[in-house]
């Protein structure tokens, strides 16, 4: 207490120089000492100046630091969740931006994911705040004045790789030339062309297998087997710094509701994590007029509704990050199972999975609901995993992938079914990963089309890449 009063006095002559000044040269003229005060003592002065409220301290908040980075997002990976991870590194607060279906086909071909889809994937990632719909391509100076003045933002954020409008000119030129742009490094070894030349690659292989036998009639419910020969390779590096950079780094409580859900979780899609915002995540749409709001939701603590008692939750689901949502509403911390390749390919056969082992976990962990990830998990719920995780239900969603190929498979969920611990759990959206890919097969040529000439900007930008510090 008394350091408090006698730091308030140096805080006082410090704010009020002449104020104090004033009092100090008024003392020593009245002859100021302890015996005047008869016993007052100068040492309670402090105590006595401090209850004036003149020298209490100041507290001065610091100003929250905005930051905003826009993207098309389309086929989310987890590429584009460390650009917003780094991102939210420069910042307290992360605005994305989400880039109109009408701004991509105009500057790179047609999107694969629609708005809505894309706005649940993005609104879905554990270091976003806010999301502005339907955003431009280009930072024009209209668009940016709006984001400094409306949406108080205070830099903008993109990757080291060129961002060329079809004129050749800098997509953030104009953010570069006020001086409020910042530069983070792009992810290596994944990108959306990338991704739609595995689902091409993929789909020339089953055409190759139908030649000699016409037993699959869609790309991605191919022939059991391995993954082909002649897929795209992922150039992806995990290490064990960038799982650590997604981890949420805590474990469950001693008395925590668990949830458990597990799958492939390939091409990480809308069906895997629900549209809905949760405290402080507020959804822009731009129309007429930049910033207009469309609507507010909230993040931060998920309500436990449909709470059942005090039981440890299993879930299983082959896809949704919508269902992960609705699983982590059922309890305190949501593990997520991640099946290896071996298992993916086996049940869902050639060309599966598109994403390998690493990088569905990281599309996982990226997601605001998830706590952790099994990464290779097996396919059957057994006594022991129940046991270690302390589960106390099971429950898989409604909607997965066609998994007749291996018809006859003792059923995964024998033991939490023979325990009366499981149920099922309604799907909220009945996309999969392979809905996404017949998209892509649907509109085939226009898919070629664009990954050629994307390619082409991927191997000069490999060719001409030098070492940018960041991580």
């Amino acid at each position: 207490m008394e350091y408090e009063s006698s730091s308030s006095i140096w805080d006082g002559v410090y704010y009020y120089p002449h104020l104090f000044g004033g009092l100090m040269l008024t003392a020593a003229l009245l002859g100021l000492s302890t015996s005047y005060f008869g016993g007052l003592g100068f040492s309670s002065l402090p105590y006595m100046w401090s209850d004036l409220g003149i020298f209490h301290k100041r507290k001065c908040q610091k100003k929250r630091i905005r930051v905003y980075m826009d993207g098309c997002f389309d086929l989310m990976h987890y590429g584009h969740a460390n650009a917003l991870r780094q991102a939210k590194a420069l910042g307290d607060e992360l605005v994305v931006g989400v880039v109109s279906d009408e701004e991509i086909v105009a500057n790179k071909g047609p999107p694969v994911l629609s708005m809505e889809e894309r706005l649940a994937l993005v609104s879905g990632l554990k270091w976003v705040d806010e999301v502005i719909a339907d955003a431009p391509y280009a930072i024009t100076e209209k668009f940016m004045n709006s984001l400094f003045n409306e949406h108080k933002i205070d830099y903008i954020i993109h990757g080291d790789d060129p961002c060329l409008l079809p004129d050749g000119t800098d997509a953030y030129a104009l953010a570069k030339k006020a001086g409020r742009y910042k530069q983070i490094k792009r992810t290596e070894g994944v990108s959306s062309t990338d991704i739609v030349g595995r689902i091409l690659s993929s789909l020339k292989d089953t055409k190759a297998c139908e030649n000699h036998d016409d037993s699959s009639s869609l790309p991605g419910i191919a022939l059991k087997g391995s993954q082909s020969n002649s897929a795209h390779i992922s150039q992806f590096l995990p290490t064990s710094r960038r799982i650590v950079q997604f981890s949420n780094g805590k474990g469950p409580g001693p008395n925590a509701r668990v949830v458990y859900i597990d799958g492939a979780f390939d091409l990480f899609h809308a069906g895997h994590v629900e549209f809905v915002a949760p405290t402080s995540l507020h959804i822009f749409v731009d129309c007429s007029s930049i910033g207009h709001q469309l609507s507010a939701f909230q993040h931060g603590t998920v309500a436990k509704a449909n709470m059942i008692g005090s039981e440890l939750i299993l879930f299983k689901s082959a896809s949704s990050r919508m269902i992960l949502r609705s699983a982590r509403q059922l309890g305190d911390f949501l593990l997520v199972g991640i099946h290896t390749d071996q298992i993916v390919s086996e049940h869902r056969g050639k060309g599966h999975p598109i994403m390998h082992l690493h990088e569905r976990s990281l599309s996982v962990l990226a997601c605001r609901y998830v706590d952790e990830v099994i990464i290779g998990a097996p396919w059957e719920v057994t006594k022991d995993m129940v046991t270690t995780f302390n589960i106390t239900l099971v429950v898989h969603g409604t909607v997965a992938e066609n998994n007749s190929l291996l018809a006859g498979e003792p059923d995964p969920y024998a033991v939490p079914k023979s325990m009366r611990i499981f149920r099922m759990l309604d799907s909220p959206k009945t996309i999969t990963t392979t809905s996404v890919a017949q998209r892509i097969v649907a509109n085939h040529e226009a898919y070629v089309k664009r990954n050629a000439k994307k390619a082409e900007n991927e191997k000069k930008y490999y060719a001409e890449k030098v070492y940018v510090s960041g991580d």
